[in-house]
């Protein structure tokens, strides 16, 4: 091949090739933020440069909250900030974000947030990037799981009932399944959805149950517990709040007719099941986003003395017998009458532990509260709300066994 000998022939054929190129090269992908895939939860207000404006969608709660869930893509590269219009919806550790789809999540911590806004740089291969107010979990990951024992004679997944837009709503039985137990336990959670990180307390307890070790072994020969993993189903697939939701907050919809077929289900189910058997009642909620009664877990202690009593000794049951991560303190509960924990707060309707507390037979009732992020000074993971799941489990088996 003959180069051209005029240097203006060879850089005029090179700007064309350049042009060429320029032509046929893929066109970057647009920045798009959005809530629109299941589960999500954000109103964009406007994109402003750099800088991404939003607030949490409220939906049917009744005042303020701050669970929220959004993606974006088209960032790659970029350094965004994100500033909130609603309040300060931020956690102690920051947003939680995942970098593929919502499969792994992460906190991004607290250096990120400064206010009501946080910012993130964008790898430069980042396709789908997600943020939330926590850890979110879905019927999807509720799945995965229960894959895990699959074929297991110990664990048997059924339905409660259907929710108001048509979803099954998962009951599973766990332990001792074949033959009368010597003891059966009833485990909620979400029946405020967005209290993402009980379902992964939830997933601990059953783990627990299960193993191979001594108190798996245990489980199975002396205990059947029921769990109803979503309390509001339709909350959690959709992203709402869920916490004073209208027309009635679903951990309020215990008494009188009932406004949600799951909490129905329940008051109907569980005393034709527990056949006289039915000890403990657990439901698992998360608190605020920080400060007082948010950062700890705790037991929010019963109205009734002699329930309150039960619940004081297994929470030292809990404290002492407690390896996992996350600190528990028996002292940290909360006694009925102090802080929110008040006859006011119950004005709604009845809670699902003051109506379990009234079955006959049961003992203990109680709702543990699970920070979203931060308890004790520990951070809150999947993995470590798991391992309080299993503490609970120790705790369980100290409690019930004669």
């Amino acid at each position: 091949m003959t180069w051209p000998t005029d240097a203006s022939l060879w850089l005029a054929g090179l700007g064309v090739a350049l042009c060429l190129l320029a032509t046929h090269a893929p066109a970057a992908e647009p920045l798009a933020v959005d809530a629109d895939f299941p589960g999500g939860n954000a109103l964009i207000e406007k994109v402003q440069g750099d800088e991404v404006f939003l607030r949490q969608d409220l939906r049917d709660t009744a005042g303020p909250w701050f669970w929220w869930h959004f993606r974006v893509r088209g960032a790659a590269g970029r350094a965004l900030t994100f500033r909130f219009t609603d309040g300060n919806v931020l956690g102690v550790r920051g947003p939680a974000v995942s970098a593929d789809g919502g499969q792994t999540w992460a906190w991004l911590g607290a250096a990120a947030v400064k206010g009501t806004r946080f910012a993130y740089a964008f790898p430069a291969d980042a396709t789908d990037v997600r943020f939330c107010f926590a850890m979110p979990y879905f019927e999807a990951n509720l799945k995965a799981f229960l894959a895990r024992w699959e074929g297991n004679p110990n664990v048997k997944a059924a339905t409660l009932c259907k929710s108001r837009k048509g979803r099954e709503v998962e009951r599973l039985h766990v332990g001792k399944l074949a033959g009368a137990p010597d003891h059966r336990i009833l485990v909620t959670a979400r029946h405020h959805c967005c209290e993402c990180m009980a379902s992964y307390a939830m997933e601990g307890l059953i783990e627990a149950m299960l193993a191979d070790i001594d108190d798996g072994r245990w489980f199975r020969g002396h205990v059947e517990a029921m769990l109803v993993p979503f309390a509001d189903k339709d909350g959690v697939e959709d992203g709402d709040q869920g916490k004073n939701r209208k027309p009635r907050d679903h951990n309020r919809d215990y008494e009188g007719e009932g406004v949600y077929p799951e909490t129905r289900a329940i008051r109907d189910l569980v005393p034709k099941w527990s056949d006289g058997r039915l000890t403990i009642a657990l439901d698992l909620h998360c608190p605020h986003i920080r400060g007082p009664h948010n950062e700890i877990i705790y037991i929010v202690g019963a109205e009734d003395p002699a329930i309150w009593q039960q619940q004081c000794a297994f929470g030292k049951l809990l404290e002492a017998l407690r390896t996992g991560p996350l600190p528990y303190r028996a002292s940290d509960n909360l006694p009925f009458g102090q802080a929110w924990n008040t006859g006011r707060n119950y004005s709604g309707g009845k809670s699902f532990s003051r109506w379990a507390g009234e079955q006959p037979g049961v003992r203990l009732a109680a709702s543990i509260e699970i920070p979203y992020a931060n308890a004790g000074g520990q951070a809150v993971t999947p993995d470590a709300a798991r391992a309080f799941g299993h503490d609970l489990a120790k705790a369980i088996r100290r409690y019930l066994e004669p």
